[in-house]
């Protein structure tokens, strides 16, 4: 199984040779291989963020892909490398929990990565997207089998879960999983908790109340807060042509709420 497709996501950004020399250890392994920059823009540290990217990704790509993953604080300590396997692709990246999002979506076989037998020798104390992660995603491309990668476990390192909890009839509470460039904030609401309607409820992140739905950006209202149907399936709270993350005062993890109401 191997499509020779690897995709990348880290928090390197594009200023420094990071991505580029993790680019040239991958096409030194495997020359055929296409490398696909699903993000290098995730902010420096923030695991969750790195999970939620990864989670929207792979689903667009072809069996036998090989997702890199490179956010990783823990560099350097005992955390572990793995290797899983999902939905019949692909995932490196350090045990700290930047695979959560997908392990919630999909059964998944972990593997610690044999950094002895596959890593980049010597590894170095800073860089393992070098010298771990690079060479084995180019290994599993190149059809290394995902078997011998390494050591079977189960234990993985999981963020905390990301589905809503009902904590009362018709009163959720979930979180934010995302804040895009253009300020809309990705709640963990999926669409199908409005049941087909376009008010009669309340989404509220921070100092933000949303309570209509509208169909598309363009159909909004002047600058009142509203929520659509985002492509990642989730309830979006948004305000046209503003940031509603910055009126609203949250981040990714921070609460959000919905609950029913007759109020529109």
């Amino acid at each position: 199984m191997g499509s020779s497709i690897i995709t990348l996501t880290t928090d390197f950004g594009l200023t420094d040779h990071y991505v580029g020399v993790m680019k040239g250890v991958i096409a030194s392994i495997d020359p055929t291989v296409r490398t696909v920059d699903i993000s290098h823009g995730v902010r420096p540290h923030c695991v969750p963020e790195g999970a939620f990217r990864v989670a929207q990704a792979y689903r667009f790509f072809p069996p036998g892909s090989v997702h890199l993953v490179v956010v990783d604080p823990g560099v350097g300590s005992s955390r572990r490398a793995i290797a899983a396997l999902a939905a019949g692709q692909y995932f490196v990246a350090p045990d700290n929990g930047v695979l959560s999002q997908v392990f919630e979506r999909e059964p998944t076989v972990v593997r610690e990565i044999d950094v002895g037998r596959y890593g980049r020798q010597p590894v170095s104390r800073t860089f393992h997207g070098r010298d771990i992660f690079a060479p084995v995603s180019a290994r599993l491309s190149s059809g290394t089998p995902f078997e011998q990668i390494g050591w079977l476990i189960h234990d993985a390192l999981l963020l905390p879960a990301t589905a809503p909890v009902e904590i009362e009839p018709g009163h959720w509470r979930g979180q934010v999983l995302n804040v895009d460039r253009f300020g809309n904030v990705v709640t963990s609401f999926e669409h199908g908790l409005l049941a087909g309607r376009t008010e009669g409820f309340c989404l509220a992140v921070g100092k933000v109340e949303a309570r209509k739905l509208a169909e598309s950006y363009a159909r909004s209202l002047g600058e009142e807060p509203f929520l659509i149907e985002g492509s990642s399936g989730y309830l979006e709270v948004s305000i046209n042509r503003h940031s509603a993350a910055a009126r609203a005062g949250v981040k990714i993890g921070s609460p959000a709420e919905f609950w029913e109401s007759k109020q529109s």
